[in-house]
């Protein structure tokens, strides 16, 4: 059994991209996992301010929710982060997020495998190449961790159409399934 973290970064209640992390979720419970699901919306994270007292102390400055989510983070075997694609890149929020991560670089961190899960109106695949090359950048400063695995839902615009792609969701019911 693995701690598997579900962070949906859609500030939109039942977004597209929240519904694939939905299917990753399912998937991951039925397998025997324990799966916690966090939703960004109506959570307060500010941006970080880059002083570095974090890399001291394992601790940010700023009091707000992305402290206990960023101990979520830490504790969890498994990363999941569901995003929609804006202008080419991931959420503002979610990147936020992963700025307010920086007490976990210099910590005795669980997590190894970490998903992307993202949904975007444009029919190429390319439109995630951003999200996706943003997240492996901050992968790539926890040497234990790696980009597990990026599911890209393209062509889903309008709000619920995710509901509609069976074939994806299928694929990320078995990632979640097979975490």
């Amino acid at each position: 059994m693995k701690k598997v973290l579900i962070i949906s970064t859609s500030l939109h209640k039942d977004s597209n991209s929240e519904y694939l992390a939905k299917e990753f979720e399912k998937g991951a419970k039925e397998a025997g996992n324990e799966v916690e699901f966090i939703s960004l919306v109506g959570k307060t994270i500010g941006f970080c301010t880059g002083c570095l007292a974090c890399q001291k102390t394992q601790k940010c400055v700023i009091k707000d929710d992305a402290v206990e989510i960023a101990e979520k983070v830490k504790g969890a075997d498994v990363l999941v982060f569901a995003t929609p694609i804006y202008y080419y890149e991931m959420s503002g929020q979610m990147k936020t997020l992963l700025d307010r991560c920086n007490p976990l670089f210099p910590s005795d961190y669980a997590f190894r495998d970490v998903y992307l899960l993202s949904t975007a109106a444009d029919e190429d695949e390319s439109a995630m190449d951003g999200a996706v090359k943003g997240l492996q950048g901050w992968i790539d400063c926890f040497e234990k961790a790696r980009l597990a695995g990026a599911v890209r839902g393209v062509g889903i615009g309008d709000s619920g159409e995710a509901k509609k792609h069976t074939d994806l969701l299928v694929k990320v019911y078995t990632l979640g399934k097979n975490v």
